[in-house]
C-alpha cells in the first residue's frame, strides 16, 4: 500500500522581510536533511493568503503571516498549523475549531539569548547613559563594574528565558525566574510564580522579560511592578510591547528612577515617530530585530516543521504545540 502525500501549503506574507520568506530554495535545502520525509510532500506557495488552489486543497499550513480572514473557508481540507513565529496571538483569533497549531518555540533561543546577554552588558556598563549623553553631546563620565555577582529576574523561562538564564550563568549572574507554573529549571537558581512578582522584583539588578503575550501577561509588568525594581535596576524586553507598561517604564527612565532599558518590542509597531519613547533618557530602542537570526532563522522553522511533519505522518503527537486556552 502506497504511503499517502501530505498536502502542505506555504504561505508568505508580501510585505514581509526576505529573513522571514520561505522560498522553495531554502525548503529543498531543508528537504535533503529530511529525505524520507520530503518524499511524501506535495507543496505549494502563495503570498497574501487568498483563495488558490493551494491552500484550498492543504492539509498543512505553513505560515508566520495571520491577518484577518475566514481560515476554514479559505482552506477547508486544513487539519495542521506550522507558525513561523513563536508567539502567536494574531492566529488564535482565526485559528478554526479542530485545527492544531504549533509554533516556532526554540528557534529563536540562541539569538535571543545573545541579544540578552548583550543589552545586560550594556546596561551594566551604562551604554544607554553615554548614548543619552552623545545625544547631548555632554562628556560624563560614569564608571561601572563587572557584572558577576549581580542578580537577573528572568520574566518567562521559556524556549528563550531558558537560553537567556544559561547565558547569565556563564557570566556569574544570580539568576532568579518567573514562570506561570513556577515549576523549577536548572539554569535558574529559583523559581517563583507570576503571583510572587513583588517578592522577587525588588532583588533585581536586571528585568529580563522574554514572556509571550496572553491575556494573563497582558500588562504584566505595570507600573506597580516597575516601582518595585530598585533605582539602580535595568531593563530589558525581548517578549511582546503589551507586556510592560511603556508609558510608565518611559516616565522612570525620565525621572532618573530606572538606570536604563533596552527594549525590543512595543505596543505599536513600527514605534510612531511621535512616540515620546525615542528621545527617553537611557532608553535603546531596536526594531523587534533582536531575536531573529538573519541567516538561521527559516532552515530553524523548516527543522521545526520537518521533525514534526515526521510526527505527524506516524500519527505522534506534535512538538510546540499550543493550548488556546492558555494562549502558549
Amino acid at each position: 500500500m502506497a504511503a499517502r502525500t501530505l498536502r502542505v501549503h506555504v504561505e508568505n506574507d508580501p510585505a514581509g522581510q526576505d529573513v522571514f520568506r520561505i522560498t522553495p530554495e531554502r525548503f529543498g535545502v531543508a528537504a535533503r536533511r529530511f529525505p524520507a520525509v520530503a518524499r511524501r510532500l506535495a507543496v505549494t506557495y502563495g503570498e497574501g493568503m487568498t483563495q488558490d488552489d493551494g491552500l484550498r486543497d492543504a492539509e498543512v499550513l505553513i505560515t508566520g503571516h495571520f491577518p484577518a480572514c475566514d481560515l476554514r473557508g479559505l482552506a477547508p481540507r486544513l487539519a495542521w498549523i506550522q507558525s513561523t513565529n513563536a508567539g502567536v496571538e494574531d492566529v488564535l483569533t482565526i485559528l478554526p475549531p479542530g485545527v492544531a497549531l504549533t509554533n516556532a518555540s526554540g528557534v529563536h533561543g540562541p539569538k535571543g539569548a545573545e541579544f540578552a546577554m548583550t543589552a545586560l552588558l550594556m546596561l551594566n556598563h551604562a551604554v544607554p547613559h553615554f548614548v543619552t549623553r552623545q545625544r547631548e553631546r555632554r562628556w560624563d563620565p560614569l564608571f561601572t563594574s563587572t557584572i558577576a555577582g549581580k542578580t537577573v529576574v528572568v520574566v518567562g523561562v521559556g524556549a528563550i528565558g531558558a537560553e537567556v538564564a544559561r547565558l547569565c550563568r556563564r557570566f556569574g549572574l544570580r539568576v532568579l525566574g518567573v514562570r506561570r507554573s513556577g515549576r523549577p529549571h536548572r539554569g535558574v537558581e529559583r523559581m517563583y510564580r507570576v503571583d510572587q512578582l513583588a517578592a522577587v522584583l525588588p532583588r533585581a539588578d536586571f528585568l529580563v522579560v522574554t514572556t509571550p503575550l496572553t491575556a494573563e501577561t497582558r500588562g504584566l509588568i505595570g507600573r506597580k511592578e516597575l516601582d518595585l525594581l530598585p533605582r539602580h535596576a535595568g531593563v530589558v524586553n525581548l517578549g511582546r510591547g503589551a507586556v510592560i507598561d511603556n508609558e510608565a517604564l518611559g516616565e522612570k527612565l525620565r525621572r532618573g528612577e530606572l538606570a536604563g532599558a533596552v527594549c525590543d518590542v512595543f505596543d505599536e509597531e513600527p514605534l510612531p515617530a511621535d512616540s515620546p519613547l525615542w528621545t527617553t533618557p537611557n532608553l535603546v530602542v531596536t526594531p523587534h530585530c533582536a531575536v531573529d537570526d538573519g541567516v538561521r532563522y527559516v532552515a530553524r522553522c523548516l527543522d521545526v516543521f520537518f521533525d514534526n511533519a515526521r510526527r505527524y505522518l506516524a500519527g505522534r503527537p506534535l512538538e510546540n504545540t499550543i493550548d488556546p486556552k492558555l494562549g502558549y
